[in-house]
């Protein structure tokens, strides 16, 4: 059987990566998405395996201190990371894995998993993206700038990224992140094994 391949979707606030992710996710049963661990509290309407897993810093620390995390970070006082076992797991039964993280992640994955693909989710333009952040409507002016100054410093990051998709539509976005999966499974290294004569 076919092992399954790890896929990096990044990109900056306001992009529409998520939305992006959920299509693909919907269209896509045999896909998996990575649900993150975290130590920050539990939303109304979260579910524990679903949104997040929740852990308390004792826990999290403790899976930090096994090098059971693909990547893990902290943000805003509460850490983040990707736990590795159900990952292997999912690519070990033959399932495409997908995670959406943020490039700091995303370096930290690449660096232990270099078979991992990292798409990189970019708007049509600077000024879209913009426009983007100030349609949402939930963000002061201060922390619009603040959020346009870290998209500078990721699309930074950006070249080490495999792949750039523009979301100028999330059907095309989708279409074009399918196209990579598929375009990833069919390199010579996925399928030699079938050029073997008998």
């Amino acid at each position: 059987m076919q092992k399954g391949k790890l896929f990096i979707i990044s990109g900056p606030s306001g992009v529409g990566k998520t939305t992006v992710r959920n299509l693909l996710l919907e269209r896509d049963p045999s896909l998996y998405f990575s649900v993150s661990a975290t130590t920050r509290p539990q939303r109304e309407g979260e579910q524990d395996g679903v949104d997040y897993h929740f852990l308390d810093t004792a826990a999290f620390r403790k899976l930090i201190e096994e090098d059971a995390l693909l990547e893990h970070a902290e943000y805003v006082g509460n850490c983040y990371g990707t736990p590795e076992a159900p990952v292997n797991e999912m690519l070990a039964a033959g399932h495409d894995v997908l995670l959406d993280i943020e490039v700091q992640g995303a370096a930290q994955v690449a660096a232990k998993r270099p078979d991992a693909v990292r798409i990189f989710v970019i708007p049509p333009s600077w000024e879209e993206l913009e426009r983007r952040l100030q349609g949402r409507g939930t963000d002061t002016p201060e922390k619009i700038r603040q959020r346009l100054e870290r998209a500078k410093a990721e699309f930074a990051q950006a070249e080490h990224y495999d792949y750039y998709v523009v979301n100028d539509t999330v059907e095309h976005a989708a279409q074009e992140c399918a196209a990579i999966f598929a375009a990833e499974h069919c390199r010579p290294a996925e399928r030699k094994h079938l050029l073997k004569a008998d």
